[in-house]
């Protein structure tokens, strides 16, 4: 088997706002490529059983976020070679400065928006956008003097969906979902909570969630949230 095209270094990069756009300054480039992440994908269940009864009967509750595990390497031994667009060097400090341009775009709190930054791991085809949960840091290679020369990072990252994203996702017809409608002309938000919950008495909560001031005046081309029903309502 024969591969083809120029080596791919990893890349994360930062951004303040879930939706992607605007990145916050250049994309970290890792100095090694993983020889392996880890994608760990659940179901959740609610364990419904009777009283009495031996047996159970799961009813599904949720699907959670993807999780990611890989592990970064930094070196300060000289020998990798540094010279690599977005890659840190190493300096007379060992890789305190790789290190330290790591957390800073994935693990630093940001007072803008009171919390770590929003993340895209970025690798071939492989494309997530997530959030740090962890991160723990092993060093194995010191100068006589203690200088940190090599580490080994282990991180997990936990998918990012925003609502909106996770609503149009779900939007199936089942009124115990989040559904995203688009508005068209001469649509009305009584006749839309009719068509996703089968009765109209909902459109005053619809529309306090929304924020609409005046449920009369739908604009063409919006889109309105129409959150899932609970299940005695339902």
């Amino acid at each position: 088997m024969s591969y083809s095209g120029s080596l791919e270094k990893m890349t994360i990069t930062a951004y303040e706002k879930g939706d992607f756009q605007k990145p916050t300054g250049e994309p970290f480039t890792v100095m090694i490529n993983p020889d392996k992440y880890t994608r760990t994908y659940k179901i959740c269940y609610n364990d419904v059983q009777a009283q009495g009864s031996n047996t159970g009967s799961p009813k599904f509750n949720k699907i959670p976020s993807e999780v990611v595990k890989l592990e970064l390497v930094f070196d300060g031994t000289g020998v990798l070679p540094t010279a690599i667009p977005g890659v840190v060097p190493y300096t007379s400090d060992g890789i305190t400065e790789q290190i330290a341009a790591f957390e800073d775009i994935a693990f630093e709190y940001t007072g803008k928006i009171h919390s770590p930054k929003f993340l895209r791991l970025l690798w071939g085809t492989f494309e997530f956008y997530c959030r740090l949960t962890s991160l723990a840091i092993t060093y194995t290679l010191f100068k006589p003097d203690g200088t940190p020369l090599r580490a080994r990072a282990d991180a997990e990252f936990l998918e990012y969906t925003s609502e909106t994203d996770a609503a149009l996702e779900a939007n199936d017809n089942s009124p115990d979902v989040s559904h995203v409608v688009t508005v068209k002309a001469g649509d009305t938000l009584p006749l839309l909570c009719y068509g996703i919950y089968g009765t109209s008495a909902f459109y005053p909560q619809v529309a306090k969630v929304n924020g609409l001031a005046d449920f009369r005046q739908l604009r063409a081309g919006s889109q309105l949230l129409f959150p899932p029903l609970a299940e005695d309502a339902a």
